[in-house]
């Protein structure tokens, strides 16, 4: 899934917000915080981050994330395991993620173009699990987490747009 924004900032401002690992957390009402691991401050390729995350649905999980794309000032993606099998077995494998996510900028019109994308798997995720305990309502289930996905990264773009629109 996939949802943009225009911002009337140029690309390096809104580059330099959406690489800050903790400003989602100000928006999104799932991510809760997040820190650098292994002595990481900023992002580069395999760099390490731990989420919190909350969810009526689904309860409070941990993850890690490993940025897999960085291509300054245009894309920073990162893939999301489960370290402690929150959704199933542990998934430490950046290249099995429970989810990829990804900002893509590009100029566009005296401003950015923000992309905000998530892919969900190919680990088992919050998803799986509660499609596990109801079967029988998995179109619905898929429904209710796509919405709130979307919600949940609107938001998020929106205040992006809002901090790099305004004073700094």
């Amino acid at each position: 899934m996939e949802c943009e924004v225009h911002i009337e900032a140029d690309p390096a401002r809104v580059w330099e917000l959406v690489t800050d690992i903790e400003l989602p957390a100000r928006f999104s009402p799932e991510l809760q915080r997040v820190r650098w691991l292994d002595g990481a401050d900023r992002p580069a390729v395999n760099a390490r981050f731990e989420g919190h995350n909350r969810n009526d649905m689904l309860g409070e999980w941990r993850t890690v994330s490993h940025v897999v794309e960085l291509d300054a000032p245009r894309v920073f993606a990162w893939a999301v395991v489960d370290p402690d099998g929150r959704f199933g077995a542990a998934a430490p494998d950046p290249r099995t993620p429970v989810a990829t996510w990804r900002f893509v900028l590009e100029p566009e019109a005296g401003g950015t173009r923000l992309v905000h994308g998530a892919r969900i798997g190919p680990a088992p995720s919050g998803l799986t699990l509660a499609i596990s305990r109801s079967p029988e309502r998995v179109e619905a289930i898929v429904r209710w987490r796509l919405t709130d996905l979307r919600a949940g990264m609107e938001h998020t773009l929106h205040g992006i747009r809002s901090l790099a629109e305004g004073p700094r």
